[in-house]
């Protein structure tokens, strides 16, 4: 099976791949699957994992964006799977080190010194992001969170403001280095969310 789909992506070019999450080897709240992650970590094309019954056309599409090469592209993406949905942009952001100047007791008034300026970087990035896209304001919201980034996606995902009913991340993030591993937040994100993913797998040269 996994080969076969393999083969018939390559074949046809394919512009996306689809799989259900509640065929065969599926566990949807527990793994991505057996199929979905290898095929995941060696396709070339972009792969959605449909979750939920197809009832509306996507209306919000939450990107989950790190500002590595594999961010710009999302947009793009995002927009040719859900033309005229809105965009919610989600950055989590840590401050730098925060976790081991925290089990160092480093005193809680200079991590949160790191950690504003953590966010005020983060807030210039979406925005560079934003206006290099050409998002325009109706169409786009920026969303900075504090927060370990896989958490931060589908705890964003379910808060009802947001109702987004498509999330759409990178294969893999800024930190990852070996092309044949899937990315540990999109491993998560897949895992643990309640909509349809889809995983991106071109990235910025």
């Amino acid at each position: 099976m996994l080969e076969e789909i393999g083969r018939q992506a390559e074949e046809m070019n394919a512009d996306l791949v689809v799989l259900g999450a509640r065929g065969s080897g599926f566990m949807r709240h527990v793994a991505l699957g057996t199929t979905a992650e290898r095929l995941l970590r060696k396709s070339k094309h972009p792969m959605l994992v449909v979750k939920q019954r197809a009832h509306e056309p996507y209306r919000r599409v939450l990107a989950a964006v790190d500002f590595s090469q594999w961010s710009a592209p999302l947009i793009g993406l995002a927009r040719r799977v859900a033309p005229g949905a809105h965009l919610v942009l989600l950055h989590a952001y840590e401050g730098p080190f925060e976790r081991m100047l925290q089990f160092a007791s480093v005193d809680e008034a200079t991590i949160a010194h790191y950690r504003l300026q953590a966010r005020q970087e983060a807030t210039q990035q979406i925005h560079a992001l934003v206006a290099s896209a050409g998002l325009e304001a109706a169409h786009r919201t920026p969303c900075i969170r504090h927060g370990e980034a896989s958490l931060a996606v589908v705890e964003q995902e379910q808060e009802q403001e947001q109702d987004c009913n498509l999330i759409i991340i990178g294969k893999h993030g800024r930190n990852m280095a070996e092309e044949l591993l899937l990315g540990s937040v999109t491993k998560h994100v897949l895992a643990e969310s309640a909509g349809d993913v889809l995983v991106s797998t071109e990235r910025r040269a």
